[in-house]
């Protein structure tokens, strides 16, 4: 359905989540287009300690380049897309930032 967001995994290893479309042509459509930051101290503050490792959301438009939602991949470059579940983590986190924009 139209309020159905996807993972959408691509041959770089890079995943990008949002509404896909266009599935049956060359190059398939993702409106609303997030993907995840990985965040990591570079030294833990206790020496034996691991390095703190954190996710954050990233809506696509802020970057420096200044992409425009929406995106368009070439199908060549999909490996595949699951559907999302309504209450997984990533619609969760989409919820609270549009929540937060309003």
């Amino acid at each position: 359905g139209s309020n159905t967001y996807q993972a959408v995994f691509l041959t770089n290893n890079q995943v990008y989540f949002g509404k896909l479309s266009s599935e049956k042509s060359q190059y398939v459509r993702l409106d609303d287009v997030y993907y995840l930051q990985v965040n990591q101290t570079l030294q833990p503050p206790e020496a034996n300690a691991q390095p703190i490792t954190n996710l954050s959301l990233i809506k696509l438009g802020g970057e420096i380049h200044g992409p425009l939602d929406p995106m368009y991949i070439n199908r060549d470059q999909v490996l595949f897309w699951e559907d999302l579940k309504p209450d997984s983590q990533v619609v969760n986190a989409i919820k609270q930032f549009k929540e937060g924009q309003q």
